[in-house]
């Protein structure tokens, strides 16, 4: 039954991708993200994000929706993080291997371009939340009630054949999304609505919790911080923040809390000496060579030439040491500085923004992407999620509610000379909206 459910449902964004390309974008993020196919018993191998970003290419040219084509400094940074990663290619050390993550790569920013193209107005941002929401929040939803109902003993894991099938990448995943469904919560009116949504995030950080993800728990310490030094009341934030902290980690077992431990005693922990020695390795590869090893450096070959330990062969475990090893420094310093303009720019919504009815949800909106990029910026130091889609869907909200700021203000200062005119003339041509041009 779920197999047919899911061939209606693409059947349906396949036709509406050539019609209106932005659902076809939404359709696409949401096979990337949550890769729904896994989740079925027969059509797990079927391309089907492929099928529909084709369509959706196709319907970018052929169809009069409106498309925004302007360069901005975040869409031109990731095009040439884009090139450096192509003149890196070529002086791969595993050519073959690195060759098809760097397929996987390309599409994913491809189509993050797109989305910048095609995306424009209030509704695609909210539906963009919703789907990230959505395509995220129902492995943490299930992942947290599984923990609570078990008492923390067995790890939460993501789905299979994904970049979020480990434990510490789904936790990665779960903690970058609970921003996103506290903006939601907040454009709420219904209150049944946003005790739901509550519900819905304290199981989610559950889950975080549940998946024994030492990165994780350092992910939501650093987004309680940013969402406290932002809180009006900062006593009444502390109070609410501890509060929570400690009816979420009474519930988890002694185990949880000595694996947790390790994080001051990592110089005893296999898997935190295996991490430093992959980011020795990242380091000495880096140096020795510009362009970086390429995709896929992290086997035991490589280990061998640049791992302080050669013999302890582990991924990068790092969003900046993988970046680093496999692009050099130079991609090392494109990809921080792409990820450091979509926090000035999600900073500069929420000031800009803030105070105004009309646009108040769009402050809300760039304070919690900040919240999210704070909390990749410090998982991530301990994962290895340097390209899989979601962060870039921040940097996409990002940037299309800069744009929808921008043309909300453009119109308010083309209209404002209207409100002096003489009342003759608002008597000639009625509504202010169509009185001629100054």
């Amino acid at each position: 039954m779920r197999d047919i459910a899911l061939l209606v449902i693409v059947g349906w964004c396949f036709l509406q991708a050539f019609r209106h390309p932005w659902i076809g974008i939404l359709g696409w993020t949401w096979f990337s993200i949550m890769n729904p196919h896994q989740l079925t018993w027969t059509l797990r191998t079927m391309p089907f994000a492929a099928v529909i970003g084709g369509a959706t290419l196709i319907g970018l040219f052929v169809t009069k929706d409106r498309r925004d084509y302007s360069l901005n400094r975040e869409n031109i940074t990731l095009m040439i993080f884009m090139l450096w990663i192509c003149i890196t290619l070529p002086f791969s050390m595993l050519f073959d291997e690195s060759f098809e993550l760097w397929k996987r790569v390309m599409k994913i920013d491809l189509m993050i371009l797109v989305a910048m193209v095609l995306l424009h107005s209030k509704r695609h941002m909210m539906l963009l939340a919703w789907v990230l929401v959505i395509s995220i929040g129902f492995f943490g939803v299930k992942g947290g009630a599984f923990t609570i109902l078990t008492g923390g003993s067995y790890r939460v894991w993501g789905p299979e054949n994904t970049y979020i099938e480990g434990n510490n990448e789904v936790a990665l995943a779960i903690v970058i999304v609970i921003p996103l469904m506290r903006f939601l919560q907040m454009q709420m009116q219904a209150k049944w609505a946003k005790t739901t949504m509550t519900v819905c995030m304290v199981l989610m950080a559950m889950a975080a919790l549940g998946s024994h993800s030492r990165g994780a728990l350092l992910a939501i310490a650093a987004m309680a911080l940013v969402l406290w030094w932002r809180g009006k009341n900062k006593f009444v934030g502390a109070v609410t923040i501890v509060v929570v902290g400690v009816a979420l980690l009474s519930l988890m077992p002694a185990e949880w809390w000595d694996r947790m431990n390790t994080i001051k005693s990592y110089q005893q922990d296999e898997s935190a000496l295996g991490r430093i020695n992959a980011w020795g390795m990242a380091w000495n590869l880096a140096k020795a060579n510009f362009f970086g090893g390429g995709f896929m450096v992290w086997t035991g070959v490589i280990f061998a030439i640049y791992g302080p330990d050669p013999n302890d062969v582990h991924a990068a475990h790092s969003i900046y040491f993988m970046v680093l090893g496999e692009q050099g420094f130079v991609g090392l310093f494109i990809f921080l500085t792409l990820f450091t303009m979509v926090w000035f720019t999600a900073g500069s919504i929420r000031v800009k923004a803030r105070g105004k009815p009309e646009t108040q949800w769009l402050s809300d909106l760039g304070g919690m992407l900040q919240v999210s990029l704070a909390g990749y910026a410090v998982g991530g130091a301990f994962l290895s999620l340097s390209y899989w889609d979601l962060p870039y869907n921040l940097l996409v909200l990002a940037v299309i509610g800069r744009r929808w700021l921008e043309r909300k203000e453009w119109l308010r200062e083309r209209d404002e000379p209207l409100v002096y005119w003489p009342e003759f003339l608002k008597k000639r041509f009625g509504k202010k909206k169509d009185l001629p041009l100054p």
